[in-house]
C-alpha cells in the first residue's frame, strides 16, 4: 500500500471533561485525537500543534511525529455531558495564540500530499494561513467547528461560553477545498445562506451522532451508524471519524468504504475514555 504524507495542524488542549459520574482533565484537540487513528492506520504523518504546554506533547501516541509552535497560552476546554451521551455543554478560554505563516514556513516538510486543517476557535488560522496553505495545491481537508466558535458570556475570569456563527469571511475560508467535515447542526449553518455547489467543496461530510452520518458529493450518500457497545466518552469523535476517513479515501478514493471504515472506528472509540485504541 502506497501512504501519502498527511500533515495534521491545530492546537492541542488541555480538556476536563464532565459527566454524570465521572471528572477527568486530559489532553485534546482535534490533531490528538487524529494522531491515534494515523498511528494506527496511516503512519505517514506529521502533527503540527501549537500552545504554551510542552508536556501535552507526551501524550501523543508517537511524540516523534508532533512539533510544537511554541505560544504563550494553551486551549483549555470544559466539555459537559449532563446525560452521559452526545448532548455536551462547552466552554473554553478562547486564547488568541493564532497559527501564522510565519510559524509554518520553517518547519513544514519538502514533501506534503495533503493538508488537514483544525481549528479550535475563529481566530486559531488566519486568513493569510490558509492561502499559504492553499498554495501548496494539495488535498485540503478542513473541520468547520472550530471556524464558527466565538466567545459567548464570560463565565468566569478566563472561560466563556461558546458562540457558533459563520462569517463571511470564514465563507472564503472554507471554499475551494477537498472535504469539508461538520455535524447536522453546524450545517444548518452552513447551508442557511450558502449552496453545496457554490461552496465548491468536494465533499462535505456531515455526522449525526446515533443516527449516522452523510456526505454530499458526485450524489448524496447515506451512511448507518455502527452501534457502540456502550457510550463512555464522545469527546473527540468527530475528530476520530475525520481522520479514519481521510486515512481510508487517501488510500481506496471510495467514498462509501471511507465512511463506513469511519463510522466504524469512531463508534470503536465511543466504547471508552480518551481517544481511539485499536486493542479494543
Amino acid at each position: 500500500m502506497i501512504f501519502m504524507t498527511i500533515i495534521t495542524i491545530g492546537p492541542v488542549t488541555r480538556d476536563l471533561i464532565i459527566t454524570k459520574n465521572n471528572k477527568q482533565s486530559k489532553t485534546g484537540g482535534a490533531v490528538y485525537f487524529q494522531a491515534f487513528v494515523f498511528e494506527e492506520f496511516y503512519p505517514d504523518y506529521l502533527v503540527i500543534t501549537n500552545g504554551g504546554d510542552v508536556s501535552l506533547i507526551n501524550d501523543f501516541p508517537n511524540k516523534n511525529k508532533v512539533k510544537l509552535i511554541k505560544k504563550e497560552n494553551t486551549h483549555y476546554f470544559i466539555n459537559e455531558y449532563p446525560n452521559n451521551d452526545y448532548e455536551r455543554i462547552q466552554s473554553s478560554n478562547f486564547p488568541n495564540i493564532p497559527i501564522t505563516k510565519d510559524d509554518l514556513s520553517d518547519i513544514l516538510p519538502e514533501n506534503i500530499d495533503a493538508f488537514i486543517i483544525n481549528p479550535l476557535n475563529a481566530f486559531d488560522f488566519p486568513n493569510e494561513t490558509i492561502d499559504y496553505l492553499k498554495s501548496f495545491n494539495v488535498p485540503i481537508y478542513m473541520s468547520l467547528q472550530g471556524f464558527l466558535r466565538y466567545p459567548f458570556e464570560k463565565i468566569n475570569e478566563s472561560t466563556y461560553s461558546i458562540s457558533l456563527k459563520l462569517t463571511s469571511e470564514k465563507i472564503s475560508t472554507v471554499c475551494d477545498i477537498d472535504g469539508l467535515f461538520l455535524d447536522e447542526y453546524e450545517s444548518e449553518i452552513l447551508f442557511e445562506n450558502n449552496s453545496f455547489k457554490d461552496l465548491n467543496i468536494d465533499e462535505i461530510i456531515i455526522t449525526n451522532g446515533f443516527k449516522g452520518s452523510r456526505v454530499l458529493a458526485d450524489k448524496e450518500y447515506q451512511i448507518q451508524p455502527v452501534k457502540a457497545d456502550s457510550v463512555i466518552d464522545s469527546t473527540g469523535c468527530g475528530d476520530t471519524y475525520m481522520a479514519a476517513y481521510i486515512s481510508k479515501k487517501l488510500t481506496t478514493k471510495s467514498i462509501l468504504k471511507s465512511a463506513n471504515f469511519a463510522s466504524k472506528i469512531a463508534s470503536d472509540k465511543l466504547s471508552f475514555f480518551g481517544p481511539f485504541k485499536s486493542d479494543i
